[in-house]
Order: structure tokens, then sequence, then C-alpha cells
């Protein structure tokens, strides 16, 4: 088979030159054992970066010619540069794996992920199996971030993030998806083909941070649930329903009490009752809004990436 690694890089200078001595390694080691032919490749992506990461990226490709790169104009985020990598990458390949470039994802775990592909399976999903090498505050908010998307509707699979394997045919059928505000943790699942789950241990990261803040993690997390669940809608609107009906209710009530003379100054009350509605009314608007928003930029059809260069 003819397998493409697909790997995302946004100022990755510190660690790519150990993330590319440990792809050699394993597609040295991949290609000696028969699992993937020569003309495999490992695809970088730089999503705009503003370091020296397209420099080594290029350097790479004219030492090594498995390797090769795709630099994106502007950076558009991790998952526009993921699905770059991907489309490019269906020319070529009978089945590819992203994987992020921070060397945290188990690379062995791809032996298995060909396994399974080699099985009949057209999507291989690579799960962590804990997160013991997480601070707390970082497990914490991710065990949340699973269960809140589970809550409203969202199918994802548990603990895992970008870290699988499709088959060519996969891919293709994602490529169908013309989605602005991409969610491929969503959209991969609902591709519907046959697939399985290879379990590793995360790992420390290399060198270098994150490139995922907590405003990005809630933006993707937010993004999901916009993208795949209309729940909040149905939420907002039981509750705005529950909350006006308790509300005629409690008006009624003071409303009496206040003719027989047993409740004074009732009019208090009434005017919490319209500031607590026109509260659940704003927020009821802008859940609804932000649908309309995200309706909006579907409509503008605009490119998800735009390739400045490209070396294969």
């Amino acid at each position: 088979m003819i397998l493409y690694t697909v790997i995302p890089c946004y100022n990755e200078e510190l660690v790519l030159p150990e993330t590319i001595k440990v792809m050699r390694e394993k597609y040295a080691f991949l290609m000696e054992r028969g699992l993937i032919e020569k003309k495999s490749r490992v695809l970088f992506v730089d999503d705009g970066s503003s370091d020296k990461t397209w420099d080594i990226i290029r350097k790479t490709h004219e030492e090594d010619k498995i390797f090769c790169g795709l630099k994106l104009s502007r950076n558009r985020g991790h998952q526009n540069a993921l699905l770059a990598g991907l489309m490019e990458a269906k020319e070529h390949c009978d089945a590819a794996v992203s994987v992020d470039a921070d060397l945290q994802d188990d690379i062995d775990a791809i032996d298995k992920m060909i396994e399974k592909y080699n099985d009949g399976c057209e999507i291989v999903y690579g799960v962590r199996n804990k997160r013991s090498t997480d601070k707390f505050m970082k497990r914490f908010t991710a065990e949340v971030y699973y269960r809140v998307m589970e809550f409203f509707g969202t199918h994802i699979i548990f603990n895992h993030a970008d870290y699988r394997l499709m088959s060519r045919r996969a891919i293709e059928a994602l490529a169908d998806f013309d989605e602005v505000n991409l969610f491929l943790r969503g959209i991969v699942p609902m591709l519907g083909f046959k697939s399985d789950k290879v379990y590793y241990e995360r790992r420390e990261r290399f060198a270098g941070e994150s490139k995922y803040s907590l405003a990005k993690m809630l933006d993707l997390a937010w993004n999901g649930i916009t993208s795949f669940s209309v729940k909040p809608v149905d939420i907002i609107l039981f509750a705005g329903v529950l909350t006006a009906g308790i509300s005629v209710l409690a008006m009624l009530v003071m409303a009496v009490l206040a003719l027989c003379g047993v409740l004074e100054g009732a009019a208090g009350w009434v005017i919490a009752s319209v500031f607590l509605c026109t509260g659940i009314n704003l927020t009821a608007l802008g859940i609804v809004g932000q649908y309309v928003c995200r309706t909006y930029l579907e409509t503008k059809h605009r490119p998800k990436y735009i390739v400045e260069e490209k070396i294969d």
C-alpha cells in the first residue's frame, strides 16, 4: 500500500528535526517489512508559520524525497491545514494517517493501524488509553469537553483527537463535505465506513509549546457543537417556555395575594420576573444568532485554504 502521513505544522521549528528523524526511521521500518511501498510519503503542511518551519521542510525534501510539503498562504487553523494535506494525499495514496508534529502521539501505533486497514477497515482511530501525561486542569477540561459534546448530541470518539488512518475512499467521501466551519472529529465518524480503534500511550511534548491555546480549544468545542447539534436551541426554547410559564403563574399568585392584602410590594417581584424573562430572551437570541452567523459563513463558499507553494 502507498501510505501518506499528513502532519500539520504551525511554528514547529523546534520539534521538526526530531519529528523528521522519527518519521524517517518509521517509514524505513515499514518499508523493510513490506507493509508500505516506496512511493509512500510524509507530507508536512505549513499552516502559515512565521518561523523557519517551511525552510526546514524544503531542506529536508532536498535531502530525502520521502518528505514533501504544502505551504498555505496564511494561517488557516489546524483543521483546515489537515484537510489541505488530506486532499493532496488522496491523489497519490491508498491510505493516509494524520498526526500532529509534536511527537506526543505514539508513531508505533501506525503499525496497528495498517493491520486494521489490511483487515478491511476504512478508518482507524488512534485513541488515548489514559491521560497521565496531562496536568490536572488539562485532564479535567478534556473530560468535560467530551462529556459536553456527547450531551449536545455531537458524536465523537472519546479521547480521540485527529490521529487516525483513513483509506483513499474515506478521504474522497470527506471531500464531499463542503463545510466552512470544519470539525473533522465530528465529520469523520459520519462517513459510515467500517472502522476500528487502536489504543496508545500519549507522550510528553518533545519541544516547544502547544499551539492550541484555551481560546482555540473553546472555539473548536463550540464549533463542534454548533456544526453538529441543534440541541442548544432546543434547550433554550424549553428553558424559555418553562420560565415564561413559571413567571406567569408567579405573577398571578402575587396578584391574588396582593388583592387579599397578604403580600405587599408585589411590583418588585413583577419587575424581577420581567428582567429574568428579558435575560433569557437575550440569551436565546444570542444562541440563535450563532447559528445564523454560521449559516451566513457557509453561504459564502470561500476557499478553506490557499496553497502558496508545494514540493513533492
